[in-house]
């Protein structure tokens, strides 16, 4: 991995103020002071009249501090829904957050029309086992109504001692009335990679967010594969779905493992030092086989990364929803009293310079989340091996672990429609390789 860069630490493009202890991940950075500029004494002076007049006039006493943090929390959240303020609790939930373990009820958040809307909820946590979904707009909390509350203060409310519930009032797209769902707080561990063989020779890899370690896991998983396949993969399914983003850093080690070479991501800003460029280095761990990635409204940031630079690059096809669209980049900035600014200081570009700022990734094949029923035993019709005196096969070897096999799939199409599909689309691709191969 290849990066342009300065003197600072790439963390992240993660999403806004979140239910984990990590309220959103960011670009670390230390700058100097910035170079003397024009203030603006009039609005300067607008200003000071309005605090004297709140001190003055306001039908309780407020604290200087307090007036002052509000000051500064409005500033940066009139700019965009990513950019915020820090306190010192907030700042230090931050960086324990990158570590893949928090407390909470493990779902990204952010705001929509004044409440609480879930970005996506993390594999194995209370959120997701309960069944909230990407989309739901949470409107109470318990007995307390959203509307009126900054994120912050609703996210103090979700949180809470592990053991502990809250009832959450959410109102979902196809459903008449709002759902009220009952979610137990725990401490939250995620883990970042999981992978399993899915058929004969084909994996499967699923990123649930995009950690420090999260670049080493993936390659641990797919050495893992290979030797449980007892040698190379004829392809593998890379599974976005319903991840949120997270570190910078890891998006790009994962798009390299599947890159030889070439451009992942590059960010352009005001500031010279946010103008960064990350390539890929030799080596694809795959060594060429096929590559599916699924994706969905709830991929956001870090998974669209990815997304991006294999579809560019013609690496992988992108397979299911058009993504979140979440294309800017944050620096975090530390302040002097241990607090920090979580700052929109760029854009980022996929290889071919796309910006997904609000639009998102298009699949290469859009996939709708449907429900596959199966079909009743006894419903395919009358075939040569029912009628009676059929001749037998001589050439059969009676290879039952086929309808084993045939089995395991019917069970997958019916759980999981589009990894049924983005598996049936690694098949054809092997096949096709194959014979071009033998063409040539």
């Amino acid at each position: 991995m290849k990066c342009k860069t300065r003197n600072f630490l790439i963390l992240s493009t993660g999403l806004v103020l979140g239910v984990l202890l990590a309220i959103g991940h960011g670009v670390w950075a230390d700058r100097e002071s910035p170079a003397t500029i024009a203030l603006p004494l009039d609005d300067l002076r607008t200003f000071t009249e309005v605090f004297a007049k709140i001190k003055q006039e306001y039908v309780e006493p407020v604290e200087d501090k307090t007036l002052l943090e509000n000051a500064v929390r409005g500033m940066l959240s009139g700019l965009d829904p990513h950019s915020a303020y820090l306190d010192p609790e907030s700042y230090k939930e931050l960086q324990v957050g990158t570590t893949g373990e928090f407390g909470g009820l493990g779902i990204e958040v952010g705001m929509e029309n004044g409440f609480v809307k879930v970005i996506a909820p993390i594999d194995d946590t209370p959120a997701q086992r309960a069944g909230i979904k990407a989309g739901d707009l949470i409107i109470r909390l318990d007995d307390t109504p959203v509307k009126g509350l900054t994120l912050r203060e609703a996210v103090k409310i979700m949180r809470g001692k592990p053991g502990t519930s809250i009832l959450l009032t959410i109102v979902r797209e196809g459903e008449e009335k709002p759902l009220k769902i009952k979610v137990t707080r725990a401490v939250i561990r995620v883990k970042s990679v999981k992978s399993r063989m899915l058929d004969d020779g084909f994996g499967y890899l699923r990123i649930t967010s995009f950690q420090s370690k999260t670049g080493d896991n993936l390659h641990d998983a797919v050495r893992r594969l290979k030797k449980e396949n007892g040698g190379a993969l004829s392809g593998l399914v890379l599974d976005l779905r319903n991840n949120p983003g997270g570190v910078l850093s890891a998006a790009v080690e994962v798009s390299d493992a599947f890159l030889d070479e070439g451009l992942i991501v590059y960010t352009e800003g005001r500031n010279p030092s946010s103008r960064l460029s990350f390539s890929a280095t030799p080596g694809d761990i795959l060594d060429g086989a096929p590559l599916v990635v699924l994706v969905n409204g709830g991929s956001a940031s870090a998974s669209e990364i990815v997304a991006g630079a294999l579809q560019d690059h013609h690496r992988g096809i992108i397979m299911g929803d058009k993504t979140f669209g979440k294309g800017s980049v944050q620096t975090i900035l530390p302040l002097g009293n241990g607090s920090a600014l979580k700052l929109t200081t760029a854009r980022y570009y996929t290889p071919s310079g796309r910006s997904i700022q609000a639009e998102g990734i298009v699949p290469d094949i859009k996939l709708e989340r449907v429900r596959v029923a199966a079909v009743e035993q006894g419903s395919e019709g009358i075939k040569e091996a029912d009628l009676a005196g059929h001749l037998e096969n001589d050439k059969s070897n009676g290879d039952k672990a086929e309808k084993d096999d045939g089995n395991d799939l019917v069970e997958l199409l019916t759980r999981d429609y589009q990894l049924y599909e983005a598996l049936n689309i690694l098949r054809s691709l092997k096949l096709y390789q194959q014979r071009n191969a033998k063409a040539q």
